[in-house]
């Protein structure tokens, strides 16, 4: 920008190049990977963070398994919000991640959903009834939430009755879309996917006890690619912020 006007005095024109100098230098880009449960949640959260801090987010959904293919190639992102702790545990050791930047931002909730309103029952029971032809779950290997469903139909007894049965989608969001768009009468999604607020918006569910698989622990770090980047350390305080930390409980998450 040029400043022809004469009337600014040289003291003025000194601020006002400050300021506009100092503008951009406040407000960077972060290029995220969020597991693709915490969609909705992140969403909601990269506007807030955006209002309050002038940082941008650039996101990315996927599976976890698939990203750390991804970071180990080379992708260019510097934060990693998993769906599991020991994906990021895993970075860590490898010398992927900024020493001390990990820590757990949710814990997930895993539930049986249909877009069926009353096909799911409170308990769970339709898994056993055996009178649906599809079942859909993530992908085990390479997403947190197909593992926990692989885990509690195991729990159940329920492996061999179920696996000719199994929809398998490559992230907990194709595992949604299968159910959502009648593909499969049931299956095992996050519950941020389904819940705001307190209740199931659509549908029915079966909240699956946490007895029947290992915690869905999700952590967050700031990868090796963001050690430079002042949005990248902001963001990761800003997860652990109490604006951040009541739009994730609102998603049903645990923190």
């Amino acid at each position: 920008m040029t400043i022809r006007d004469s009337r600014f005095a040289p003291g003025c024109l000194a601020t006002v190049l400050g300021v506009l100098a100092l503008g951009p230098a406040q407000a960077d880009e972060v290029q995220v990977a969020v597991a693709a449960n915490f969609t909705a949640p992140i969403q909601t959260i990269a506007a807030n963070f955006e209002k309050d801090t002038g940082h941008k987010l650039v996101t990315s959904f996927g599976a976890t398994g698939q990203f750390y293919t991804q970071i180990k190639n080379g992708a260019p992102f510097e934060v990693f919000l998993s769906a599991d702790d020991t994906t990021p545990g895993k970075l860590e050791k490898e010398g992927e991640t900024v020493k001390g930047s990990r820590f757990t931002y949710a814990i997930g909730t895993l539930a049986l959903w249909s877009a069926k309103e009353g096909y799911v029952d409170a308990k769970g029971e339709v898994l056993k009834m055996n009178e649906y032809k599809h079942l859909s779950i993530a992908n085990p290997k390479t997403a947190p939430y197909g593992l926990a469903a692989t885990q509690a139909l195991a729990k159940q007894g329920l492996t061999d009755k179920v696996k000719d049965k199994i929809v398998e989608g490559q992230n907990i969001t194709q595992a949604f879309q299968f159910v959502s768009t009648g593909n499969a009468e049931l299956g095992f999604v996050a519950l941020s996917q389904i819940y705001k607020d307190g209740k199931v918006t659509s549908g029915s569910a079966w909240i699956v006890p946490a007895e029947l698989h290992d915690p869905i622990k999700q952590d967050a770090v700031i990868l090796n690619k963001g050690k430079d980047n002042p949005a990248a350390k902001a963001l990761v305080d800003y997860l652990k912020g109490p604006k951040a930390a009541a739009v994730i409980q609102s998603y049903g998450y645990q923190l």
